[in-house]
């Protein structure tokens, strides 16, 4: 990976958040000569910068007498006075200019002088849930106004990872703002003894009642505001504020499925989770955590999801069968008059299931059609698409031979999809051929993996 498409994930401070949260920049930056300058006590980039950085404060080596420790070895001086009354709090977002240097003098980061090619000096924006524990602990000393030299012992900053600089290291920063971050639920840590509890141990206080009647189902999509929390109040994961996001019902985590069909629409619930409701080991991926989570949802709508179809144990006699197995109903004919081809481009909504009768994939639980190269997908689905035209709806029955052959993860056996193609898109088709589990490995994981992602698996 090079270090342009690391910066390239965050257009705010890249480089900022990916060396205090990825030890793999600090083997792109190779040392202080791609350091980006340095902020002097005063805050602002001196005019000693040169291409090895800008000169380290006298103190660099070790911390002097008159700074404060805390209980862990977090060493820290304050520089200037703030003049704010507030301080961060873990979950809280920060603006920031700093400068970074190991305890040799060399200058390894810096956000206000960079010396990066089309980098421009600029304050960081960091989540300080997502940056190494000395900056969490340290940054949260400060108030507004204020500049800090911190001297972060190893063991609070990379603990020896390779590739990330080693060491203690010591930074200047100067508190800019505060964006205040979601805060734990009342009781986050253990439901109270009044709270809702289902025979297999997921917990739920209602905060705010619902407007709504129906409850979602296994097959529908969620429009939802959320986060979720370990029970010390770390935050994992949230939606953004004022942003509701589309997910699906199933295929995340059991606990997350049984939360979300408790709810009607405008309801907003806190659910304790416990461990055994967690996610599940996505193919080829590590296992998550096992641990309880706190889960905050507010249910904003519904994404209605086809009905599992009557004949998905086996094709019907009207089923149209070619040679190689592949059976298609026709369900609703289509307007356009041109079939793609297998290098085609398609826009499609679908929902795929098991012959039990279980969806493990859908574009209408996500809310919007999916988009993918016909050389992207399973046999199957190359071979039905280039049967339908624009505007025609089929149920199509997937022999294994034609689906995932047996891969380890993916759906087994045969698999019965309905398909709705909503256009032929102009241009070449999307990236790589797709692999396992893409369509039908887990409900948001789209077409070739364009499509929106669940929340990370060590969540619900």
């Amino acid at each position: 990976m090079t270090c342009t498409s690391l910066l390239s994930r965050r257009a705010q401070a890249a480089l900022a958040l990916v060396l205090l949260v990825t030890p793999a920049m600090a083997a792109c930056k190779g040392g202080s000569a791609a350091g980006d300058g340095g902020t002097r006590e005063g805050g602002g980039p001196s005019a000693s910068a040169s291409a090895t950085g800008l000169p380290a404060p006298p103190d660099v080596a070790a911390p002097p007498a008159d700074a404060v420790k805390t209980a862990d070895g977090l060493a820290s001086k304050v520089l200037t006075p703030g003049t704010g009354t507030d301080k961060p709090l873990p979950n809280d977002t920060v603006k920031v200019n700093y400068t970074g240097w190991t305890t040799d003098g060399k200058m390894f980061d810096s956000s206000v002088a960079p010396l990066q090619p089309g980098r421009k000096p600029q304050p960081a924006d960091l989540a300080l849930n997502r940056v190494i524990p000395g900056w969490t602990e340290g940054v949260g000393l400060m108030v507004v106004g204020e500049k800090r030299r911190l001297w972060i012992p190893q063991e609070l900053a990379y603990a020896g990872k390779p590739g990330a600089p080693a060491g203690m290291l010591v930074f200047d920063i100067e508190l800019l703002g505060i964006t205040p971050g979601p805060r734990p639920p009342e009781n986050v840590a253990a439901a109270p003894a009044d709270a809702q509890k289902t025979a297999d141990g997921l917990a739920s206080v209602i905060m705010q009642p619902g407007t709504g009647k129906d409850h979602p189902g296994p097959n529908d999509g969620v429009k939802v505001n959320y986060s979720f929390w370990t029970p010390d109040g770390k935050l994992l994961d949230s939606s953004k504020e004022g942003m509701p996001i589309a997910r699906a019902v199933t295929g995340m985590s059991d606990g997350w499925s049984e939360a979300t069909q408790l709810m009607v629409t405008g309801e907003k619930r806190t659910f304790w989770v416990p461990a055994a409701l967690g996610p599940k080991a996505r193919p080829g991926g590590p296992p998550p955590p096992a641990q309880d989570t706190t889960m905050v949802i507010e249910l904003v709508d519904i994404l209605k999801g086809p009905k599992t179809p009557p004949d998905v144990k086996a094709p019907p006699a009207d089923a149209v069968k070619t040679a190689d197995g592949l059976a298609t109903k026709v369900l609703t004919k289509g307007t356009g008059t041109t079939h793609p081809t297998a290098s085609s481009r398609v826009q499609v909504n679908y929902a795929g299931w098991t012959t039990d009768g279980k969806m493990f994939d859908s574009s209408y639980a996500r809310g919007e059609p999916a988009t993918f190269g016909l050389g992207q997908v399973i046999p199957g689905w190359t071979e039905a698409l280039q049967l339908m035209v624009e505007g025609e709806k089929r149920r199509v029955w997937i022999p294994e031979k034609l689906a995932y052959a047996g891969k380890p993860g993916a759906p087994a056996g045969m698999l019965v999809f309905e398909v709705e193609l909503v256009k032929i898109m102009p241009g070449p088709p999307m990236g790589a051929p797709m692999m396992p589990p893409g369509m039908g490995g887990g409900m948001g994981g789209g077409m070739g993996g364009a499509r929106p992602m669940p929340p990370p698996t060590s969540h619900p």
